[in-house]
């Protein structure tokens, strides 16, 4: 029995010997930065090869869509059988380097502007091959930079919402260094907020806030950041059969369809949410700003529709309002006359309705989506675009051609938020927003149609 017992300890003991051994190389291997591959690849460096395949996944080499940067320095890398031609902006780049012994090319390259989107691609063996069209050049304010104090990010806080009867929702709170108690501060929320908390992600929000708060081109601002919330412990309510019910029509997941309901419905049910339940929250911790002068809403994708209703619904709420690929079409229209209004009847209701005092940056890309469920995003954008200048409403639409991605809204969020809150006065409670006299001398949006042949 004694004996046994040793050997099993002694196969155990080999067991976990084998596994460490297995997984060792992927504790030795660690991923790179753009500034040290940079450096290997000028230097010629043996450890260039580890360090390639270490950063990037296998897929993305093959597929040719791998990159990395920081500021206005790429590292591009891709495996083909032949020497890649890379394009940047259209234009030919710099030339690929092959590491002997393999199909791995790579070449370091400088890419003007920062703060502006991007894009490329490669040639090989003649044919068109990878590449992204949301490449985006972050300038200094996207960085964490030194000397600027950084803010404090709240714990998750967790939410039950009543409005939405029972749904569960987490946000976070991120309060500026600058921040005094004493001095009401502004606010700005943030739709989809988890996606904006990485530093060194794809939207350093963070940075940004605190570089230019140092600056003094922002307001000292509170800022909220909410994920959408989740109906699944709540099965009964009125809320959860409604979702339940759009999620088997469009065969969507329950919380995607929790998300589709609260950002794409246009009514103010959403901005009650805001004002009623997680800002009342908010402001018994914090002296926040009541004048919607003071307070901005941002989002992305259904979330930037989101900012826009919130903002409509309630324009003594939020006044200043930041969309990237804004879903402004038919997600959640309904076909009750009743309840008919969805995200593309938005140019017609700026048209028609009353005049709303708001600042709204819209941003969108050519190659944003085209669903036959819901219409095509850029289109949206244009309309509502024009719409808003056929008003004379204060706003800048950013139309690059980008695809359904947040870079292109990310890689210019320092120059948004300056354009967002410029001229702010914190000894004002109220402006009345007019258009900017660069954008009144330019005419509206045309349509340019670039991928038919002409007749």
């Amino acid at each position: 029995m004694k004996r046994h017992r040793m050997l099993c300890l002694k196969l155990v003991g080999l067991t976990v010997v084998l596994i460490l051994l297995m997984i060792a190389p992927v504790w030795a291997t660690e991923k790179s930065d753009a500034t040290q591959l940079i450096a290997l690849a000028k230097s010629n460096s043996p450890e260039l090869r580890e360090a390639i395949t270490s950063t990037f996944e296998a897929k993305a080499l093959t597929d040719g869509t791998a990159w990395i940067a920081r500021g206005p320095d790429f590292f591009f890398a891709t495996e083909a059988p032949a020497k890649p031609e890379l394009f940047i902006d259209g234009k030919p780049g710099p030339p690929m380097q092959n590491l002997p012994g393999s199909a791995l090319w790579y070449a370091p390259a400088h890419i003007e502007p920062v703060g502006k989107l991007h894009f490329f691609h490669y040639l090989v063996q003649g044919a068109k091959f990878g590449g992204s069209l949301n490449l985006p050049a972050f300038s200094p304010l996207s960085y964490q930079q030194p000397g600027v104090p950084a803010g404090t990010l709240s714990a998750t806080i967790a939410h039950t919402s009543k409005i939405y009867d029972g749904m569960k929702s987490n946000h976070w709170v991120y309060v500026p260094a600058q921040y005094n108690p004493h001095t009401p501060a502004a606010l700005m929320v943030f739709q989809d907020g988890e996606w904006y908390l990485d530093r060194n992600g794809n939207n350093p929000a963070l940075n940004v806030i605190d570089n230019l708060i140092a600056q003094k081109k922002i307001p000292v601002m509170i800022c909220v950041f909410i994920n959408p919330g989740d109906i699944e412990a709540s099965p009964g309510t009125p809320t959860y059969k409604f979702v339940k019910a759009y999620s088997d029509k469009w065969q969507r997941t329950l919380k995607d369809s929790m998300r589709s309901t609260l950002y794409d419905t246009v009514s103010d049910r959403y901005a009650r949410f805001l004002r009623d339940e997680v800002l009342t929250e908010v402001e018994v911790q914090y002296n926040i700003r009541k004048d919607a002068y003071s307070r901005a809403i941002t989002g992305l994708s259904s979330g930037g529709i989101c900012s826009f209703n919130a903002a409509w619904q309630m324009p003594d709420q939020f006044s200043r309002v930041i969309s990237w690929i804004g879903s402004f079409v038919s997600i959640q229209w309904k076909e009750d006359p009743a309840l008919a209004d969805g995200g593309q009847d938005y140019p017609d209701k700026v048209l028609r309705e009353s005049h709303r005092n708001l600042r709204v940056w819209l941003q969108d890309g050519a190659e944003d989506m085209e669903l036959p469920k819901y219409g095509s995003w850029p289109l949206a954008n244009i309309r509502l675009a024009n719409a808003l200048k056929l008003k004379d409403y204060d706003f800048h639409l950013s139309f690059g051609q980008g695809s359904h991605n947040s870079a292109h809204g990310a890689a210019e969020f320092p120059e948004e938020m300056i354009w967002l809150w410029r001229d702010y006065d914190p000894g004002k409670t109220a402006q009345t927003y007019e258009m900017e006299p660069s954008e009144k001398s330019k005419p509206l949006f045309r349509i340019s149609i670039t991928n038919r042949e002409p007749e």
